[in-house]
């Protein structure tokens, strides 16, 4: 590999991105370097909390869209979400994440409202809170925030307007025009924006995951969830699984794509997300090695997992929490890295932005 540049073109990331896999070791020695000098070896636990899978929108790659009639819906009660958050405080996580499927209804947005409230009041205000709730108003990004959440994901999924209409339902519900005005309002709002896009998906090259690089480049995004497309059978895209590449090619190149956003955005959050883990055992592992420092252990009661049911195989839908923050630590260790106990785990890069 080249000593890491200032400013990684189109053509270096093309270059990492078709790298075969013999020379895939090389890469993530570059990124882990890169991670090392810039975010450090420590690892943030953000304890991700799945509140409900009922959604508005029909995305065609998504086991919870509206018109999966196969599953049972669900909404997490206050009470539960706020146990879950103290207890992730108790272990010592800095922060949780509250996921659910995208809803813009007036009782949905003062439930988030009350529990933002709630965990603020049970924690006294000691977790950092990452909303993933889809489009939302301006004004609502606003009131969440000043109820207590300062962190938002946002997944472009991808930031090609031709593919986006691909695996989206071509109309005002599946707006990419309104995605990437969500993007620009929760940073004018002052939230650490995230965004992140599926890798490997029927149809999408390696131009495509490219482009998605620069286009967390170019919105300058502050942290960063993806991870490979792992297909539904409930799902209208799976009818294209036969233009998928193998699931370790489909790591393999999730391990490239990491690696080649830790040398371009050096101080940013990178998540080794459960999908990768879905692929192979060691997959999040692999992330860490390559580039990542955050994982979310899932502290969403068992009786709910279940059903928040995205893509299949989904791991760890049994496994009872303390065991597997225990086992999620000894993995992490394995990699050479800490876990960043009682640490918020901001992003180095919003932080040195706000300095600037």
């Amino acid at each position: 590999m080249n000593p890491i540049k200032e400013d990684i073109s189109a053509a270096d990331l093309y270059r990492m991105l078709s790298l075969p896999e013999e020379q895939i070791a090389e890469l993530v020695s570059t990124s882990h370097r890169t991670k090392e000098e810039y975010v450090g070896n420590i690892v943030y636990l953000r304890g991700l909390i799945e509140f409900s899978n009922i959604c508005s929108k029909n995305c065609y790659y998504c086991g919870i869209r509206c018109g999966n009639s196969k599953i049972h819906r669900y909404t997490m009660e206050e009470k539960e979400v706020t146990e879950a958050a103290l207890y992730a405080h108790q272990k010592g996580m800095g922060s949780i994440v509250i996921q659910a499927g995208e809803r813009s209804d007036k009782a949905f947005i003062k439930s988030i409202e009350s529990l933002l409230k709630a965990i603020m009041k049970k924690t006294n205000s000691g977790l950092r809170v990452t909303l993933s709730l889809g489009e939302q108003s301006r004004d609502i990004f606003r009131l969440w925030k000043e109820c207590g959440a300062d962190r938002y994901l946002l997944r472009i999924e991808d930031s090609s307007e031709e593919l986006y209409k691909k695996i989206h339902p071509d109309d005002s519900n599946h707006s990419y025009s309104k995605r990437l005005r969500a993007i620009e309002d929760l940073k004018a709002e002052g939230y650490q924006v995230g965004s992140g896009f599926m890798i490997g998906l029927p149809f999408q090259t390696i131009d495509h995951l490219v482009n998605n690089l620069l286009f967390l480049r170019r919105y300058d995004i502050d942290m960063v969830g993806m991870g490979p497309y792992i297909e539904n059978d409930d799902t209208p895209l799976y009818r294209y699984r036969h233009l998928l590449l193998p699931g370790n090619n489909r790591l393999d190149l999730t391990i490239k794509v990491v690696a080649a956003l830790r040398i371009m955005a050096k101080d940013i959050n990178i998540a080794a997300t459960t999908a990768m883990q879905t692929l192979a055992d060691n997959g999040r592992e692999r992330a860490i090695v390559a580039g990542a420092n955050v994982i979310m252990p899932n502290l969403t009661p068992l009786k709910y997992r279940k059903n928040y049911h995205l893509y299949k195989d989904k791991p760890l839908l049994m496994e009872d929490t303390e065991d597997n923050l225990l086992e999620l630590e000894r993995r992490i260790e394995s990699t050479g890295n800490v876990v960043g106990y009682n640490l918020f785990g901001d992003s180095k890069h919003f932080l040195n932005k706000d300095k600037a």
